[in-house]
């Protein structure tokens, strides 16, 4: 997870340095078109060919439409606002995923998740500081990151209750290559090879944090991975001082402190109720005197 964090990190500070000269989507073709090399090496560590499988290619595309737009939002954000600040507002994710998850998934909420994302909240209006100087267009884009990536979470979800994940990856790589490549002849600006090759760079780094995040999820439940996902804030806030000198304020810091607690909390609530969900078929096991998975094989 720390690996696939700061892979990711690294492709957000490569997308803010193209983003001042070439076009969002131009820089979103070729973060999906070189990402494909290391979607395809998942597909073939993860079943080949059978794992192109799937009854839900429409719902694959859509998912694909959302992460776009979650991606181009991400990419304008990092261009309107110091990386740091960027990245903090994403942290906001979670908070809109839990509201959404109420009519989209028909999940409950209790008093605990609903008063961390109201917490949360009172984080992010710290950061963007309705009123003062952040309250501009790039935290208003921000935001709009945070939700339209909430929504592409939701995709996921339903996805994955038939999906496997590589196919959920596959997919959303090769549609989301296909429809920012509908908008070149609109918006194209060739590059120069020094460029070209960031953006290469960017596209393999990109596809590389897929492949350690979907591993990660492989190797350990969330409520252990997921917290690590937080210190892409000190990669940023590195980046952003090496490369535009910037350094993120008081008011940024205190409201992603907020936010990523409010985060966690939110990741512990919903891991508990998991587990609480699981427990009533878990019981009747341990009462058969079954202790152990393989129990009845000895």
């Amino acid at each position: 997870m720390l690996v696939s964090v700061l892979f990711f990190a690294v492709m957000n500070a490569l997308a803010k340095l193209l983003a001042a000269d070439y076009p969002l989507v131009e820089v979103a073709f070729f973060r999906s078109a070189f990402a494909l090399i290391p979607a395809a090496a998942m597909l073939a560590l993860g079943g080949g060919p059978k794992a192109l499988r799937t009854e839900h290619l429409f719902g694959h595309f859509w998912r694909a439409i959302i992460g776009l737009t979650s991606m181009i939002l991400l990419f304008l954000s990092y261009h309107l606002m110091p990386l740091a600040d960027a990245v903090a507002l994403s942290f906001s994710a979670p908070l809109f995923l839990t509201i959404l998850s109420v009519p989209l998934l028909g999940e409950r909420v209790g008093p605990y998740r609903w008063g961390a994302v109201a917490v949360g909240f009172v984080g992010v209006l710290i950061i963007v500081q309705p009123g003062g100087a952040m309250f501009n267009t790039g935290a208003l884009v921000g935001v709009g990151a945070a939700v339209s990536y909430a929504f592409a979470m939701i995709a996921i979800r339903q996805l994955g209750r038939t999906e496997a994940t590589v196919t959920t990856v596959f997919y959303f790589t090769v549609f989301s290559t296909l429809l920012s490549a509908l908008a070149l002849p609109f918006a194209w600006v060739t590059p120069s090879l020094h460029g070209f090759g960031l953006m290469a760079l960017m596209g393999l780094v990109g596809g590389g944090a897929q492949y350690f995040l979907t591993r990660a999820y492989v190797l350990a439940p969330a409520v252990v991975v997921s917290p690590f996902n937080y210190s892409g804030i000190l990669w940023a806030t590195l980046f952003g001082w090496l490369l535009w000198d910037d350094r993120p304020g008081v008011p940024v810091l205190v409201g992603a402190a907020i936010v990523i607690a409010s985060g966690l909390m939110i990741l512990y609530r919903e891991t508990r109720r998991r587990a609480e969900a699981v427990q009533p078929i878990v019981q009747p096991v341990a009462q058969a005197g079954l202790t152990r998975p393989d129990a009845r094989t000895g």
